[in-house]
């Protein structure tokens, strides 16, 4: 009877246990009025052991128009602070898909000197697309190129680096694309976890191409 009743507690307790991605999932927010993008910023360990890039829209037309106003053009820091949720929700095979959260909207960091923009509160986030998901391995790896992800169907574009060294770095680089060019990755040499200079990735992206600069530029959460 004894043991009868412990395996039902660690079952109920197994049931109830905090799913391994449960968390706040801060995001680097981008875009413009051609589309929104968010970029979940990894660690090397759950909650956080997977490189997330979404394209989104938030369930307030005229929020949302406002936002990608705000955006549009500019390489300044934004972020998200969404409610806590589960990251592998956002995977392709979900059993229950994520397909709406809410998040502060924060100009700036959400955990260092950012500040909550007015007017958004706790905005509904629609999740459009899931453009990368793939999760982080802790093991460490070097790799002699930098590969950059293509965010963007029009000539409003981001490079995104996919994080496939420990330790690495996250770089994000806005440009502006000649209508029609490919959306395959671009790929540099590195060096080490110093940032891509824009000359490296401007060979790789053409004469025609026009950096507007770096979105966002971190090693601190991926050593």
């Amino acid at each position: 009877m004894l043991r009868f009743l412990a395996l039902l507690l660690l079952t109920s307790s197994l049931a109830h246990a905090t799913p391994p991605t449960w968390g706040v999932h801060g995001m680097v927010l981008f875009g413009g009025k051609q589309g929104l993008y968010a970029s979940h910023l990894p660690m090397f360990h759950a909650p956080h052991d997977y490189q997330v890039v979404l394209q989104l829209r938030l369930a307030d037309p005229a929020l949302d128009a406002r936002l990608r106003r705000q955006l549009d053009g500019r390489t300044a820091l934004w972020t998200l602070a969404p409610e806590r949720f589960e990251l592998a929700r956002l995977l392709p095979a979900a059993p229950q898909p994520l397909r709406q959260f809410r998040a502060a909207v924060v100009r700036g960091h959400f955990e260092k000197d950012g500040k909550a923009e007015p007017g958004y509160g706790a905005a509904a986030i629609v999740v459009e697309r899931v453009l990368l998901m793939r999760q982080l391995s802790p093991a460490p790896a070097v790799n002699t190129s930098a590969r950059y992800l293509q965010v963007g169907d029009g000539t409003q574009r981001f490079l995104v680096k996919r994080i496939d060294s420990r330790p690495d770095f996250e770089h994000i680089v806005a440009w502006t694309s000649p209508a029609g060019a490919p959306h395959a990755d671009i790929v540099v040499a590195r060096s080490g976890v110093r940032e891509t200079p824009a000359g490296a990735l401007r060979t790789q992206l053409g004469q025609a191409a026009r950096l507007r600069g770096t979105v966002y530029f971190s090693t601190e959460d991926v050593r």
